[in-house]
């Protein structure tokens, strides 16, 4: 069994991924192009583009490692948005499938800037080619969720983990407003950008977000598997507000402290395989039941904000061991699990 080191989102970092590869001993071959470890394999979870300085050089370094077998990878919600700001929408070809707002469009300027149009295309058929997620022996790795109803559709949709068509990318880009349970953009999603709960159905009323705008919905913290309450997974920081100012966690704690229902249940993991995943911009050390647990391990730690560029070292472990993130040894918050 070799050896997997899971590297995070990267975001066009060249600077710090190669700093990371050369800390984790892959030796960058001159002929390839490809960092390669004797007895190792990279896994990438996606978000190699948008916001950092440098998208082309990461393409072609991951690129080179995937193609050469040093390295395997799972789209990311950045990929997947790229593809579908490129396609126009077929029932109004005056637009695209991702709008080109200026939110869109300043999201994705990095990307359209730094490179050519040949290159784009270029990189938007590899992108297209990328799974979905990644069930190994031993492991898995996903960008935002592993959520097994989520991936039964996609796998009824697409025969697999990955877009065959382009009709399967257009109907899993545009947004339906029917309740279609198989429908395979909400599945993608899910998948992609993480599960979110309505926090309406508990009767409990919006909050607003670190930017001042109203949310109704918050996200689903999928990865913790022995939870109860509706407070157990919504994903609200201890400093949020409801719309009149009072501290949202106090003053609605009635309503969140309710037995999770409906789909909700749905979202937290309980398999015995390890899962690895990027996509919450975590920052400081992994913290225990936030950022790992005893089955699963974020790797997204803000590397184009300022934070680390993290890998964690997987070597056959059927727990996560937190010491193998790497740089830095966690500092362990809270209780450890019992041996």
């Amino acid at each position: 069994m070799p050896g997997f080191d899971i590297i995070g989102d990267i975001h066009g970092s060249a600077l710090k991924l190669h700093e990371r590869l050369t800390d984790l001993d892959y030796q960058l071959d001159e002929w390839s192009g490809s960092y390669q470890h004797v007895g190792r394999q990279a896994i990438f979870v996606g978000d190699l583009i948008d916001r950092g300085p440098a998208q082309r050089e990461v393409l072609v370094l991951v690129k080179a490692m995937v193609d050469h077998g040093s390295a395997q990878i799972v789209m990311g919600n950045h990929e997947f948005n790229a593809l579908a700001y490129s396609l126009p929408d077929p029932g109004n070809p005056k637009k695209h499938l991702r709008r080109h707002s200026p939110k869109n469009q300043m999201q994705h300027e990095a990307f359209l800037s730094q490179l050519t149009d040949d290159e784009r295309a270029h990189y938007l058929a590899w992108f297209r080619s990328m799974p979905l997620w990644l069930d190994l022996d031993g492991i898995r790795v996903i960008h935002a969720c592993w959520h097994q109803p989520s991936m039964d559709i996609v796998e009824e949709r697409l025969g697999g983990s990955r877009f065959t068509s382009f009709d399967q990318l257009i109907e899993a880009a545009r947004d339906s407003d029917d309740d279609d349970p198989k429908s395979l953009y909400k599945a993608v999603e899910i998948l992609l950008k993480g599960p979110e709960m309505d926090l309406t159905t508990y009767g409990a009323p919006a909050f607003k977000d670190k930017d001042g705008h109203k949310r109704t919905h918050a996200r689903v913290k999928w990865w913790k598997h022995e939870v109860h309450t509706a407070r157990d997974i919504a994903e609200i920081p201890g400093d949020t507000i409801d719309e009149e100012g009072n501290n949202y966690l106090t003053t609605h704690g009635e309503q969140l402290d309710q037995d999770i229902h409906g789909g909700d249940a749905t979202y937290t993991y309980a398999g015995d395989v390890p899962v690895f995943y990027g996509h919450y911009w975590r920052s400081n050390d992994p913290e225990f039941r936030e950022d790992w647990t005893e089955k699963t391990a974020c790797v997204d730690f803000s590397a184009v904000k300022g934070g680390t560029m993290v890998a964690y070292r997987w070597d056959g472990e059927t727990t996560i061991d937190p010491t193998h993130y790497h740089p830095h040894g966690p500092k362990l918050i809270g209780r450890m699990p019992s041996s």
